[in-house]
């Protein structure tokens, strides 16, 4: 099955973690997307995550950049090196040089540096397959586990946003014969300007507990594992949930679920209540919208709609509980 591997058999790969290192302050956890390296105990901390991307194939090497800084950028790191390991399909020297075109524009634009890397032809593979590996330094590592009950839950931008883009560029006709005006689908498009979370990031580390970003499994799957790293119960609103109208026209058009698909381009962070104006005012000033979406939690209280104690990685949409990260409602039209 395409996708991200369940729970119990991620479990496994996570069980993995090789020799013992009292440098490493972060490791392998669900719910974790980035890993802590104490470099020396008085210098910042390095921050390593990586990831890869296949689906998007016009956007490929945009695509790959951003979601491997974003994670660097979400655990509360300025993103700085970057490693590219590139699969392609066929030797196509315009399908390489556009996607090593996109690698190097988009890492530009972040103020990163692509340090190393891999290329080859596989030619089993359908369309190029880009493996980064970012690379970023900070002073505070902020978790995704670190979420306190009573914080705040904010999300910024909007839910859905890479699958927009997404669906606006590779599904365009899809879209478009189910009636998506053309003006809708060229703003649509453009989401892919703003995929990137490094700003979203910066804006609110200082005031954030927690913060996670929302990739394949939408908001939804970042809700779960944030719940889930910080054995927490996370309440959200569906109605609070900001959504933009180029979302809810794409996904409507092919049945998606704007809350459970790819959702690069939103940061979610668990906020003290005392410092949730501190944190819009920052994005605020940065030009990035936010909304306050819910609220986290402790474990117990009978808070669900069916009136039984909702346990530890529980999501409440609604009052209605979701206990296991959803599978991405996209990947269907790739199938």
């Amino acid at each position: 099955m395409t996708g991200k591997l369940g729970p119990e058999a991620l479990a496994e790969v996570l069980a993995a973690t090789g020799a013992d290192d009292a440098a490493v302050e972060a490791g392998p956890a669900y719910g974790e997307d980035a890993a802590a390296i104490d470099l020396t105990g008085a210098e910042p901390t390095l921050v390593v995550a990586a990831d890869p991307l296949s689906l998007a194939a016009d956007a490929v090497g945009e695509l790959a950049v951003h979601v491997a800084c974003n994670d660097v950028a979400a655990s509360g790191a300025d993103p700085r090196w970057l490693t590219h390991t590139l699969f392609l399909p066929d030797g196509d020297p315009d399908r390489l040089r556009t996607v090593a075109e996109q690698v190097d524009a988009t890492a530009a634009g972040l103020g990163v540096a692509v340090v190393g890397g891999h290329t080859e032809v596989l030619p089993s593979l359908e369309r190029p397959l880009c493996s980064m590996t970012a690379l970023g330094t900070t002073e505070r590592f902020v978790s995704s586990g670190d979420a306190e009950p009573g914080d705040r839950i904010l999300l910024t931008k909007g839910a859905g946003i890479e699958a927009t883009a997404i669906l606006a560029t590779d599904f365009r006709e899809r879209c478009a014969d189910a009636g998506v005006p053309a003006a809708t689908l060229d703003s649509a498009a453009a989401f892919l300007d703003e995929v990137s979370v490094v700003p979203d990031a910066a804006a609110v580390r200082d005031a954030a507990s927690a913060m996670h970003d929302p990739t394949e499994g939408g908001l939804l799957t970042a809700l779960v594992e944030t719940a889930s790293a910080s054995g927490a119960v996370l309440a959200v609103e569906r109605d609070r949930v900001p959504v933009r109208p180029e979302t809810e026209a794409c996904c409507a058009a092919v049945g998606v679920d704007p809350l459970a698909t790819f959702g690069s381009g939103a940061l979610l962070a668990a906020v003290p209540p005392e410092r949730v104006g501190e944190a819009t005012d920052a994005l605020d000033a940065a030009g990035i919208g936010v909304g306050e979406i819910g609220e986290v939690r402790a474990p117990g209280g009978g808070d669900g709609e069916d009136g039984e104690t909702p346990e530890a990685g529980t999501v409440l949409l609604d009052g209605d509980r979701i206990e296991e990260p959803p599978r991405d409602e996209l990947y269907p039209l790739w199938d």
